[in-house]
């Protein structure tokens, strides 16, 4: 059995909004076409009743043209739910790693993210020394800004 990593989903109150922020800020690269999908097939692969939406799939950084994506989606229906929280079960962040923590931290500040922590740095005996930083999207979805050396 052949398994390979495809694309992680994230479900946005405004996809073309978040889309923007993960190209300007990420350099993730869309891949076309744009999403428009409904019908009784959604519904059942989902389990959502009438189940309409519109996205992008993003191409992740660093992993060339067969690369994963970012799937980002708006349902015609969203459920509300809890802001994230660093320490709430579940699907915790995104990580990036970057080469430069603090002018990756200030564009996504300038582009609409929000810090929850300071930068970080510890050794990782065997590994190397991390700084990091958890912020928000401007949806609030956690991501992991990250620098190893």
């Amino acid at each position: 059995m052949h398994i390979r990593y495809a694309h992680t989903n994230i479900i946005a109150q405004d996809w073309q909004l978040l889309c923007q922020f993960y190209t300007e800020v990420f350099n993730c690269i869309p891949v076309p076409p744009k999403r428009e999908q409904s019908g009784g097939w959604l519904d059942k692969g989902t389990g959502v009743k009438n189940a309409s939406l519109q996205g992008m799939h993003l191409r992740l950084p660093g992993y060339g043209d067969q690369g994963p994506t970012l799937e980002i989606y708006s349902y015609s229906d969203i459920l509300a739910n809890q802001k994230p929280l660093p320490n709430r079960k579940g699907y915790g962040h995104l990580a990036f790693e970057v080469d430069q923590l603090e002018q990756c931290l200030n564009k996504a500040l300038e582009k609409g993210a929000q810090k929850h922590g300071e930068i970080s740095t510890t050794k990782v005996e065997g590994v190397g020394t991390i700084s990091f930083i958890y912020i928000s999207d401007p949806e609030g979805n956690i991501i992991e800004l990250q620098h190893w050396s």
